[in-house]
């Protein structure tokens, strides 16, 4: 299923939410939201825990708004401001020039305050100890980076610009990392205020349904249905499905991973090419006798 993931709730406190409401422990969530994040967040039930890895690694797409003049420790409102220069003079103009750098195949340094494990322990939870945490720079692709609206008012006395942009990522992308950057480039500090996923891989916001403490119903669709719409699909005769149940190999050239069918509209498994064979990935269907 895709849920609409509300603000304030933990990735993990939705999976516990569709565990309870599914009578089930095996529900898993494909790619982690913030807590002060909206937006599309995968969930797989059963035995399609098991497609979450892949789902994961989508490309993914957001709505945020970014504050100038203010950095803070955790590059979100959820954290302590560290530093307000204020954004006073800080003009439209010179916001989408600082973004042109932040475009493209880029070295990003996710924020401290992250889920990303130092020496086994989360990054987040080292800061919150006291630890002075600085994490490794990795490369990531930002394919789009737009400003949508600027908006100039005061905090607290402080003059600050709000910058409304949208964002088409690949995963492990960052947005607070985004908002920290600019905020850096222009001398004025930046943190993220709003972050709303409208995309993971084929699903956006359309296919949501919400999920929350007053939802006492959610609508599972079946794997049949959903792989097809992120995975290549390739349909095998029956001594070919047999042999697949079985995670044998297919002399068969697939284009990469591909979802395997049966001639019945029945997803069998995840299979990779191997020269001129394909071997299994994923093993869904259970096998049968043969």
């Amino acid at each position: 299923m895709v849920v609409d993931k509300p603000s304030g709730w933990t990735s993990h406190q939705v999976v516990g939410r569709v565990r309870r409401l599914l009578g089930t422990r095996k529900v898993g969530h494909g790619g982690t939201l913030d807590p002060m994040a909206t937006g599309v967040l995968v969930i797989g039930v059963g035995r399609a825990t098991r497609l979450l890895g892949h789902l994961a690694g989508r490309d993914k797409s957001y709505l945020a708004t970014i504050r100038l003049g203010q950095a803070t420790v955790t590059d979100d409102a959820e954290g302590d401001i560290t530093d307000q220069p204020g954004a006073s003079g800080v003009q439209a103009e010179a916001i989408r020039a600082a973004i042109v750098p932040l475009r493209g195949r880029i070295r990003q340094v996710p924020s401290a305050v992250s889920a990303i494990k130092v020496d086994g322990k989360r990054a987040y939870a080292r800061v919150r100890a006291g630890e002075d945490v600085v994490l490794k720079a990795r490369e990531v692709t930002v394919r789009r980076f737009d400003v949508l609206d600027v908006r100039a008012h005061e905090v607290d006395g402080i003059e600050v610009v709000d910058v409304d942009v949208e964002v088409d990522c690949s995963t492990g992308t960052y947005i607070r990392a985004l908002a920290r950057d600019l905020g850096s480039a222009l001398g004025a500090g930046g943190h993220l205020t709003r972050l709303r996923r409208t995309r993971v891989g084929p699903w956006t916001l359309a296919e949501t349904c919400p999920v929350g403490p007053d939802i006492d119903e959610l609508t599972v669709r079946s794997l049949d249905e959903v792989v097809p719409e992120a995975f290549s699909t390739v349909t095998v005769d029956d001594e070919q499905a047999n042999d697949v149940r079985h995670g044998r190999r297919l002399r068969i050239q697939l284009p990469g991973l591909t979802a395997v069918f049966d001639r019945n509209g029945t997803f069998l498994a995840l299979y990779t090419p191997d020269g001129e064979t394909s071997v299994a990935d994923s093993v869904f269907a259970p096998a049968t006798g043969g």
